[in-house]
């Protein structure tokens, strides 16, 4: 008979993107999420329970205006994130692939303005493999003598992804082999009651099903991990932006938060002990909303001046636009040339001078350009911190990334082009879609996967596939990222070192008034009669 029974909580954030307030940076309204929505549901469990621990699940450092703005525009004041995770008492965070976006120094920097410990047990130094940011777990005590452990854990694929500048020196291991290895030292050396894994990333797997969700690539290994290592209790999960609760997989109590504050992640255990020690007898995850909360006074005051700050730079007006270049409709966008992605490519091929381009519209937030560009419009629009490179690609490759990006698109039941399952789940992917310059193309939906380029010219001539050119991308997808293993290992012949952002401001700064125009290079149909309407 167990002789002791006791409530423990863990309380978790991921993927936070430096959204600490609750408003829109693209034009200042209220939005039902945010750090600052979440402190307030903290503070009120806190209240309720005695023995809780809150993790952030990784990628809190890059994301808002304002992070941007701290990081290359005014890093003098205290980092704004970290600010806030102090203020609410963090017990430790997990690194995930977007800590890396504003290099080593600044992630350095941000790790000693912080008053809890950073996790990444498989994030290791490539000289030596030991875990390069601290020890790979913490343990808690709780006054009731319960250990707790947590493993923090990160997704591997980092390197396909990120510039190799901000890894330098840094080997990202398999998670589950990491997993394999520190649980049992956790367990037998520091006597573990509760093993907790805080891992940056998803499921590769559907939860109920089991089946594949995804090519496997190892970006994300949760399935893998509650599946093949033994020991773990729960498994605190990000990166996919998912909003998952009340799963278990093989035992062990997940949870996903979704991201920018949308939701805290809450597990609840009830421990009994016995003449063995303490055990987990039952769990249960659960999300918490933050739209159901107001917004922490504290965390707003913290916030408020570097807020000010990034607010005036963001209101800087740069440029003029002739003609209409808002965004009306996404779905628009992404059928038929708009004047918007015209400028991000002609951008591209202008400061790197290669003469073909591609480009996403990375969200269905984007507003455009209206007559009037502030930075705010700039950083609206292109919302990743993404560098240039030229890489050497052969006129297959181009043809193979241009069905990749044909299977954003799928045709419904009434024939109609909408926007693929895969797409769309198990998060949007619409950055994932590339539209192209300097090629003239047709892509038909209603071709089969892998048919659907249609046309393929450059200068009135078909492209040929043997030939060779020099092509301007983000550095995610020259790196392969998103899936297209076309781009992996190709010749780099330039790398442009400063963010898109600010190449897009220093073009409109010099130009002053920028014509919003097209070439009708590409256009997506659906069929051979042109149809691209969609639905």
């Amino acid at each position: 008979m167990p002789t002791k029974q006791c409530e423990v909580v863990l309380l978790e954030t991921s993927d936070l993107h430096g959204f600490l307030l609750p408003r829109s940076y693209s034009n200042r309204n209220e939005v039902g999420h945010g750090l600052a929505r979440i402190a307030s549901i903290v503070k009120e469990i806190r209240r309720v329970h005695s023995h809780t621990l809150l993790i952030d699940n990784g990628d809190c450092l890059q994301g808002t205006p304002l992070t941007y703005y701290h990081a290359k525009v005014n890093s003098e004041p205290a980092n704004p994130v970290i600010a806030c995770l102090n203020e609410l008492r963090y017990d430790a965070a997990v690194l995930g692939n977007h800590e890396f976006n504003y290099g080593l120094p600044y992630l350095r920097t941000a790790m000693e303005e912080s008053n809890f410990p950073w996790l990444s047990a498989n994030t290791v130094d490539a000289s030596n493999g030991k875990p390069m940011f601290g020890k790979p777990y913490i343990v808690r005590e709780l006054s009731n003598g319960i250990r707790i452990g947590v493993l923090g854990l990160t997704t591997a694929y980092i390197p396909n992804w990120e510039q190799p500048r901000h890894i330098a020196g840094i080997r990202f291991d398999d998670p589950v082999e990491t997993a394999r290895k520190w649980i049992p030292i956790m367990k037998d050396e520091e006597r573990i009651d509760i093993v907790v894994v805080s891992y940056h990333g998803g499921f590769e797997r559907d939860l109920e099903t089991g089946l594949p969700t995804e090519p496997f690539t190892g970006e994300n290994a949760g399935y893998a991990i509650c599946e093949q290592v033994d020991g773990i209790d729960v498994l605190l999960t990000g990166h996919q932006h998912r909003a998952i609760a009340e799963c278990k997989v093989n035992g062990v109590c997940v949870v996903q938060p979704a991201n920018e504050g949308r939701f805290l992640g809450k597990v609840t255990l009830l421990v009994e002990k016995d003449v063995n020690g303490w055990t987990v007898t039952n769990s249960r995850s659960e999300l918490i909303a933050a739209a159901d909360y107001r917004a922490d006074e504290g965390i707003e005051r913290i916030v408020s001046d570097v807020e000010a700050l990034a607010q005036a730079w963001l209101d800087q007006p740069i440029g003029v636009v002739e003609g209409d270049m808002i965004i009306s409709s996404h779905a628009d966008v992404r059928l038929r040339e708009h004047p918007l992605i015209e400028l991000i490519n002609r951008v591209q091929m202008d400061v790197s001078g290669a003469s073909i381009s591609n480009t996403a519209l990375f969200d269905n937030m984007a507003p455009g350009f209206g007559e009037r560009i502030t930075m705010r419009e700039i950083v609206a629009n292109y919302v990743y911190p993404n560098t240039l490179k030229v890489i050497r690609i052969s006129g297959r490759d181009i043809r193979d990334a241009l069905e990749k990006s044909a299977e954003y698109f799928e045709r419904n039941a009434q024939g109609d082009i909408i926007v693929s399952q895969s797409f769309r789940t198990p998060k949007p992917q619409h950055y994932n879609y590339d539209m192209w310059e300097g090629i003239d193309y047709v892509l038909d939906i209603s071709q089969p996967i892998g048919q659907r380029v249609i046309k393929l010219e450059r200068q009135g001539q078909p492209l040929s596939e043997d030939e060779t050119f020099d092509v301007v991308m983000n550095n995610y997808r020259a790196g392969g990222g998103g899936n297209y293993t076309m781009f992996q290992g190709k010749p780099a012949v330039r790398e442009i070192n400063t963010d898109m952002v600010e190449l897009l401001a220093d073009y409109i700064r010099e130009r002053v008034r920028i014509e919003a125009s097209v070439n009708g290079n590409w256009v997506v149909v659906n069929g051979r009669s042109g149809n691209s309407d969609p639905r």
